[in-house]
């Protein structure tokens, strides 16, 4: 009797050829201006049982298994490439957008899906928790794919916002399923157990993401004098290490999301130089595990039972881009006085990945009462999303100028910059008298110090002020200090000779 290897063939061809096939479809769709993750949710719906593939999954657990490691291994990959300066516009901003903006944005689309859907409020309540937090795997694959290089305070709020915003999401989801299981328990009720679920959460993340990352760290280093591994061994110690963290951190109630981006971060930058040689092939870890992740979730939808749901589903979705995240930007921003230009970038692309289908199968997994609904409105808003907001991401970030020229193109930095530039220690009194510029109080001050005081935040490269009839430009910033302005005159006159970056040097 000859012993059939079907089994194993079969299955692993039609696994590695889907994948090779969404791979390169997801090439061309990032030319296209769509997102690369779209592919791979499209192909798992392909593959599923209303697709040609034809199969039946209906395993919530592995899917929620799956999605958990997957998305712990791409919060590790982004922590290990955030560095601590990213930190010094970032963070303040991110830390509100990842907590209460969350919660509004979450109790804005709740009061959507209340009018939309006639629920009831606590299962209306949790449908906004499902879908409101940014997802970690979108926003750094759009950011990546896009081709768009965005000013610094924009971008690294995006990033550390959807990687802390995990632990948020989360708590309200859980929180939330408690309410919808206990429907005689009021909130009020409740108590502080809430607020200590959610202190315990953030307080474990934080304590064994940072300290074990610090540990690591060290041994890092020291392992790298000794044995000089390669690459390759780097990149699996970093992934074990990540996925043991996540895992410690989450058997004892904290919030395993937030300690392994944490963990990466602190290791990241602490062990640089043993770090570098690893993230190519971290980068690779971090793509298999986000199209395994599209792959299954895609796998896992009905897409029959989707349309039933689909016009309150759209509705919910255009709640929550419309209303829901901008009215939630819009009041976290408003204490750091960011630019209007920036607050509506921000707001467009928050991008829904996979996050909420995975927060999705929380309700599944606890039986609560037309869960199986929430999961397929969770399916239509990410669509949505990775179909509006990440196909114009690009254009988005032309149209409220947050998007910085190519640093190798003069051409494209003299249309941002204007055609002069001078040195930030260049007197701001001398230039007012060279252009004929209204005069400024403090003759003693450079253009750099002038621009700062000016500015109502961190100056970052890309940031503009007008002074008289020019628009002065933050062409050059080193470690939070600014180091070249751009001018652009109405009239530009023949001043100046021909300079450095593109620009024409116009310091009197």
């Amino acid at each position: 009797m000859t012993l059939s290897l079907d089994f194993l063939a079969l299955p692993l061809l039609t696994a590695s050829a889907l994948l090779l096939l969404s791979l390169v479809a997801g090439l061309f769709s990032a030319r296209l201006g769509f997102s690369f993750l779209l592919v791979f949710l499209v192909a798992g719906m392909l593959l599923g049982e209303n697709g040609p593939g034809g199969v039946v999954f209906e395993d919530f657990r592995l899917a929620f298994w799956v999605g958990n490691v997957a998305l712990a291994v791409i919060l590790l990959d982004g922590g290990l490439r955030t560095r601590y300066a990213t930190f010094r516009t970032g963070l303040r901003p991110s830390l509100l957008l990842a907590t209460a903006g969350v919660a509004v944005s979450a109790a804005l689309t709740g009061l959507g899906a209340w009018l939309l859907l006639d629920l009831d409020w606590r299962l209306a309540l949790l449908l906004g928790a499902i879908v409101g937090s940014t997802d970690a795997a979108a926003v750094f694959a759009l950011l990546q794919t896009s081709g768009v290089r965005l000013n610094e305070r924009v971008a690294s709020t995006l990033e550390i916002e959807s990687g802390l915003n995990d632990p948020m999401a989360v708590f309200l989801t859980l929180a939330l399923i408690g309410l919808a299981m206990t429907p005689n328990t009021g909130a009020a009720r409740l108590g502080w157990a809430p607020l200590l679920a959610l202190v315990q959460q953030f307080g474990w993340g934080l304590m064994l993401g940072g300290g074990l990352g610090w540990a690591l760290a060290d041994g890092l280093r020291l392992l790298a004098r000794l044995t000089r591994p390669g690459s390759g061994v780097r990149a699996l110690l970093l992934l074990s290490a990540g996925m043991a963290v996540f895992a410690l951190t989450t058997w004892v109630g904290g919030s395993g999301f937030l300690a392994v981006y944490i963990f990466g971060l602190v290791v990241g930058n602490r062990a640089r130089g043993s770090v570098a040689p690893a993230l190519q092939a971290m980068d690779g870890y971090a793509w298999m595990a986000q199209a395994g992740m599209f792959l299954l979730l895609g796998l896992l939808v009905t897409p029959t039972e989707a349309l039933g749901t689909l016009l309150p589903a759209l509705g919910v979705a255009a709640v929550l881009m419309l209303v829901a995240r901008p009215l939630a930007v819009w009041l976290c921003l408003l204490p750091f006085r960011f630019p209007p230009r920036e607050v509506a970038f921000i707001a467009w692309v928050g991008l829904r990945g996979a996050v909420p289908i995975v927060l999705a199968v929380f309700p599944v997994m606890a039986g609560v009462d037309g869960a199986k609904t929430f999961f397929n409105i969770a399916f239509v808003v990410v669509l949505a999303s990775l179909l509006l907001q990440g196909a114009t991401l690009p254009w988005a970030a032309r149209r409220t100028g947050v998007a910085l020229p190519d640093r190798d193109d003069p051409v494209a930095a003299r249309q941002v910059y204007g055609d002069f530039e001078v040195p930030a220690n260049t007197p701001m009194a001398a230039l007012c008298r060279f252009y004929g510029w209204p005069p400024v109080e403090d003759e003693q001050l450079t253009v750099g110090e002038w621009f700062g005081r000016a500015c109502e935040h961190a100056p970052v490269e890309g940031d503009q002020r007008r002074w008289g009839p020019a628009e002065l430009s933050v062409r050059r910033v080193q470690g939070g200090t600014i180091e070249r302005i751009g001018i652009r005159l109405e009239e530009t006159g023949d001043a100046g000779g021909e300079g450095g970056e593109g620009g024409r040097d116009a310091t009197p």
